[in-house]
């Protein structure tokens, strides 16, 4: 099980290693504000992923791509201030690391400085190994991302399931274990074939979390506003929902609207 609810000891990237050498699982969810960071923090959540995904759930994009590196420093700086606990990583964005080590290595220095993050994440194998290793250089701790890459979703053009063909499935096992070698702390894997998953899971060293992924990896992900149902309109295999938040805020809404409507609020016991 996780770490005791109310604890204070910091998770760190050895924090999390140290959990898959012992078989605890790694719990983690995306976060962009500063109270719904906190809820999270003090219901004793591992790591909280800021994510480019910000983009979709709290901007409405179709895609992550239009969320630039200033407003992923805005969601990461309101979450660093909710959290005592968990290790917050930050979604590079794209456009920010691609293609030009340099570029990836400003970004995520203002990533740690200006929010106060711990780590951050990037999308991709052996092409961001320039990147990755330049982040690394500086001291950041960097986490991959493998599988079904949201930032390429138009070269893809498509989300379906990655690494079902032999071919893309022995890319993805070379390109963990060149992350891992590289230097990163952990890996997400995204919507992959359980069975390659585990496999990968077995072979690399550091922590693989998967979201749709199956349970053969060390830790799990979610969309927060997917898992609590604010978002009701996205229904993968892979979701479970935990709470139907949409409803629920939209019947209180209704309630207090019929009650202002209604003069019923305030009443005399709620003014001056």
């Amino acid at each position: 099980m996780s770490t005791a609810k109310g604890e204070d000891k910091k998770v760190t990237t050895h924090t999390l290693l140290e959990m898959k050498k012992r078989g605890e699982k790694i719990s983690m969810l995306t976060a962009y504000d500063f109270s719904l960071a906190r809820i999270l923090d003090d219901a004793g959540i591992d790591v909280l992923l800021v994510g480019d995904s910000a983009s979709n759930v709290m901007a409405g994009h179709e895609t992550t791509l239009p969320i630039t590196l200033d407003q992923m420093i805005y969601h990461a700086s309101s979450v660093v201030r909710a959290v005592k606990r968990a290790l917050v990583v930050v979604d590079l964005p794209f456009g920010s690391y691609q293609g030009n080590s340099k570029e990836a290595l400003n970004s995520s220095i203002r990533i740690m400085k200006e929010s106060g993050a711990h780590a951050v994440k990037l999308e991709g194998g052996r092409e961001v190994k320039d990147p990755i290793e330049r982040i690394l250089s500086a001291g950041v701790p960097v986490m991959g991302h493998l599988g079904l890459t949201p930032q390429s979703i138009y070269k893809f053009g498509t989300y379906v399931v990655r690494a079902k063909e032999e071919g893309e499935a022995q890319r993805l096992i070379e390109d963990a274990n060149l992350l891992a070698e590289t230097g990163c702390f952990a890996i997400v894997l995204e919507k992959i074939p359980a069975q390659l998953a585990t496999r990968v899971a077995q072979e690399v060293k550091i922590p693989i979390i998967g979201i749709g992924a199956g349970a053969g990896v060390d830790g799990q992900v979610l969309v927060l506003h997917d898992m609590l149902g604010i978002n009701h309109e996205f229904h993968p295999r892979f979701l479970r929902r935990y709470a139907s938040l949409y409803e629920e805020i939209k019947a209180a809404t209704e309630n207090y609207i019929s009650d202002v409507k209604s003069r019923d609020f305030p009443n005399e016991r709620e003014q001056y």
